[in-house]
């Protein structure tokens, strides 16, 4: 089962966890790791930590594994749910 995990930054844990249920997942576990699981994925919240970018200034990172019945279904996973995270400044 192919598996990538990626690093999300100063996006809210929960919001991260509700792109999931949009993509078709559901919540299986009620603490970390928070998984998420489809027919054809598995996605994990698997941890969330802060990071200092100077002394008063914090953000929030949250490491997240992908799994997917193929290497397809997993590019697939990845890029809907990057649309889902994707920020535009203005």
């Amino acid at each position: 089962m192919p598996e990538q995990e990626l690093e999300f930054r100063g996006i809210n844990r929960k919001h991260l966890g509700m792109y999931f249920e949009e993509l078709g997942g559901k919540q299986m576990t009620d603490d970390f790791p928070y998984v998420y699981k489809s027919n054809e994925w598995c996605g994990a919240i698997v941890r969330e930590e802060e990071l200092s970018i100077t002394s008063t200034f914090k953000v929030n990172s949250v490491h997240i594994r992908f799994n997917a019945s193929d290497d397809m279904t997993l590019k697939e996973l990845i890029k809907n749910y990057r649309v889902k995270t994707r920020r535009i400044g203005g």
